[in-house]
């Protein structure tokens, strides 16, 4: 079984070829990807691979890259942020829904 370890958003995936991979929206500020459904993704950030025998990087993998299809873009569940203070009458009740985007692994290559 092929498996990589892959950085984006901050945060690092165990992927492999066919898995649906849930992330967050690539890019920060003015740098932002604007994707759609069918687009291509490449991850360069490749941390390790497994493929009978283990490449570890330091902290990269140079040459390895990891791609995929978009599947979906969207947003998570809502979450309800909640403050309150008893006996003050203070309550406020706020919602967040935070980007996503699913990505089917095709390969690594």
């Amino acid at each position: 079984m092929e498996l990589a370890v892959i950085k984006t958003g901050g945060k690092q995936y165990v992927v492999s070829p066919g898995a649906l991979v849930t992330i967050e929206k690539l890019g920060r500020g003015s740098a932002t990807e604007v994707l759609k459904k069918g687009d291509t993704v490449t991850f360069d950030e490749v941390l390790m691979t497994d493929n009978g025998t283990l490449a570890l990087g330091a902290p990269f993998l140079a040459g390895k890259t990891v791609t995929g299809t978009v599947y979906s873009v969207g947003r998570a569940k809502k979450v309800d942020v909640v403050k309150y203070k008893a006996k003050s009458n203070y309550f406020k009740r706020r919602g967040h829904r935070q980007p996503e985007i699913k990505v089917k692994i095709d390969a690594i290559v």
